[in-house]
């Protein structure tokens, strides 16, 4: 049976009980852009009452800053999906978003070494 936090849409053996298609209303694209490393972080404003579990869920992660794979991850949802949710509270002001803070630049040799090699130790 599923952990209580999960509700009623987590069962262990079944897995996810509602398709989620469903949580996104058969959307596939958010509308506004985000990608993984997006931080997204709540503004305080209320939640419309239209919007379902997932959003109220994805709102209460969104204290701090959080990533949107990291919310994904909570949610138990595929990015795409997440995304979808993310942009609905974006869209009514319950949400913000911005680029992440990246300490490195992304194509620093140094760090894709270090990558490199923790990878080859794992293997």
């Amino acid at each position: 049976m599923a952990a209580p936090q999960d509700g009623p849409w987590l069962d262990d053996a079944a897995g996810r009980l509602i398709r989620p298609f469903t949580v996104s209303n058969g959307r596939t694209r958010p509308s506004v852009e985000l990608d993984l490393l997006t931080m997204v972080m709540a503004t305080g404003t209320g939640l419309p009452l239209h919007l379902g579990p997932e959003h109220t869920q994805a709102i209460g992660l969104c204290d701090d800053p959080m990533s949107v794979a990291e919310i994904a991850a909570h949610l138990r949802l595929p990015a795409v999906v997440t995304k979808v949710v993310l942009s609905d509270l974006v869209d009514c002001g319950a949400v913000l978003t911005h680029a992440p803070i990246l300490q490195h630049p992304p194509t620093d040799r140094d760090l894709l070494e270090a990558v490199l090699d923790g990878l080859r130790r794992q293997l």
